[in-house]
């Protein structure tokens, strides 16, 4: 009687009606060369979805196997019906913001240079320095990953950054003390950068954790182009504004910009989006100590550390003089803020471009070829403000300002441009509930990088000379950087060969999850062995 129970299909076979027995049995062995074929393709989602004893329940599985999970009509309906618009709106219009941030900074940079008269290695330093609070985004990861505010635990972050944004940027343009004296226009950078830095987290951590519950891979590809095409818009506002208006008009309409984001974030209701209710603990140091350690064993794994080391070193270790240049541009050259401004839409263009071309032909590419070639570009895309220090540029009839047009911006472009196949990598082999802290590890890491990089080429201008007044060392400065660029390519072993796609994830997805949750993984082991011997005797009994 305990095995009628246990496995239905015996009772069925013990039953007079004789007619059902051949469909059945038939449908048991087309089974079991199903799931041997599984076995050897894909491993995780045995693991989400213990198997069962019954036979209809084992076949519904198999038709949600086959399809990573979820037939294509299904995901398309989920999209559109389970959150798709909602996340669209709210990601869509939070990156298409943050790539507007240029806007404001370019008027913060022409405030400081002129209103301020900082020196070109006083102002980089400002700039980078104000980029600390990025540097904890795992720390913001970790709370958004394990604490929930009311309902959610993404929106709510996404609304809190937004706040303090808006806080930073209207006191700048309201309060004249808060940007003329550099104590506290450094404060309201800081305050601006902690919020800008926590929505960033929770945006990722919520379209890596939606693109990984609904099998949509390359969300990555769209939130860049939704942040480049904000750029475009953003320059070509900063470089109208400074024209006609002091910066302080710049700083009181981005503020106008987020707090629209603002009224979206606080009318967006998570729970639309379909995304599993993580359990709750009582202790939330409790949550965040196992979340800690989560985060660490999922970035040992060497297909996540190797190639972050890669990332983090490529940017490192090549001084930045993007101070120098600015301030050659504007005190030495005399171009027009419209004209930078304008340089730098042609640049968001060219990345917005860059990414289509990513996402419809280059992501298919071994990821090893295509880092090599684009980091081979950066470096000697940096020669090319090395041609407009030097003027060579003049001897081919062509002005400072269209080679400041066409050419300015190429670097920085190729430089962003560059972790796009790593946040793409690193999103896909996200364990599940840790969305948030290995995305914005990935940040902070990249963040602190940029960091050591822009202070490294504070201490080469001070090391070679390079003032307000003097830049004649600026030419020898950026063959240094071009040359530095180039060194990463020695060690480009670090860098995979291939990207990997969500059912190749399974074989080494189970092996991480499993030691995160032994207690389910020892479930699954016990049902599956005692299916195989109740298949054993159900065979012998034939």
């Amino acid at each position: 009687m305990e095995r009628i129970m246990i496995n239905p299909l015996l009772s069925i076979q013990n039953s007079p009606t004789k007619f059902l027995k051949p469909p059945l049995s038939s449908i048991h062995r087309q089974q079991q060369q199903q799931e041997r074929q599984s076995n050897n393709n894909t491993l995780f989602m045995g693991e989400a979805r213990p198997r069962r004893a019954t036979t209809f329940a084992c076949l519904s599985i198999r038709r949600r196997r086959n399809n990573n999970g979820v037939s294509e009509f299904e995901e398309t309906a989920r999209f559109e019906q389970v959150g798709g618009k909602g996340i669209s709106v709210l990601c869509g219009l939070g990156y298409w913001v943050q790539g507007s941030r240029c806007f404001p900074w370019l008027a913060l940079n022409f405030h400081m240079v002129h209103s301020l008269a900082l020196q070109p290695s006083t102002l980089q330093l400002v700039q980078y320095s104000c980029s600390l609070p990025m540097v904890a985004k795992p720390l913001y990861g970790v709370l958004s990953d394990v604490l929930y505010i009311g309902s959610g635990r993404r929106v709510p972050y996404i609304a809190i950054g937004v706040f303090l944004q808006v806080l930073a940027w209207g006191s700048m343009g309201i309060f004249q003390g808060a940007r003329e004296v550099l104590p506290s226009l450094v404060a309201c950078v800081l305050l601006s950068n902690l919020g800008a830095s926590i929505t960033e987290v929770a945006k990722d951590a919520l379209v890596a954790e939606y693109g990984l519950r609904y099998r949509i891979n390359g969300l990555q590809s769209y939130a860049l182009m939704a942040s480049a095409a904000g750029g475009v818009l953003g320059n070509l506002l900063g470089g109208y504004l400074l024209l006609t208006t002091p910066p302080k008009i710049s700083f009181l309409v981005f503020s106008a910009l987020l707090s629209l984001q603002l009224v979206v974030s606080l009318s967006s209701k998570e729970e639309s989006f379909g995304l599993p209710r993580i359990a709750e603990t009582s202790s939330v140091l409790e949550s965040v100590k196992k979340q800690i350690s989560n985060l660490k064993e999922a970035i040992q794994a060497d297909e996540i550390s190797q190639p972050l080391i890669w990332a983090v070193v490529s940017i490192a270790m090549v001084p930045l003089l993007s101070g120098s240049v600015f301030c050659y541009q504007t005190q030495v050259l005399n171009l027009d803020p419209s004209v930078i401004g304008m340089s730098k839409v042609i640049g968001q263009l060219m990345l917005l471009c860059l990414t289509v071309v990513y996402d419809r032909y280059l992501k298919t590419l071994p990821m090893r070829p295509l880092i090599h070639i684009i980091q081979l570009l950066y470096g000697l895309s940096i020669l090319l403000d090395y041609i407009l220090v030097k003027q060579i540029n003049l001897g081919f009839g062509i002005s400072n300002e269209v080679y400041v047009l066409c050419f300015s911006s190429l670097a920085e472009i190729l430089a962003q441009f560059k972790i796009l196949p790593f946040a793409v990598r690193l999103a896909s082999m996200c364990p599940q509930g840790c969305e948030g802290s290995v995305t914005s590890f990935l940040a902070s890491t990249l963040c602190l990088s940029q960091i050591v990089s822009a202070f490294l080429g504070v201490g080469l201008a001070n090391l070679i000379g390079i003032t307000s007044s003097n830049y004649s060392n600026l030419s020898s400065g950026i063959l240094i950087q071009s040359l530095a660029a180039l060194a990463p390519l020695c060690f480009m072993h670090l860098v995979p060969m291939s990207e990997p796609v969500i059912e190749k994830e399974g074989k080494r997805g189970i092996s991480k999850r499993s030691r995160r949750n032994r207690r389910v993984g020892r479930v699954v082991d016990k049902e599956s062995v005692t299916y195989r011997r109740e298949r054993e005797s159900e065979e012998a009994q034939r």
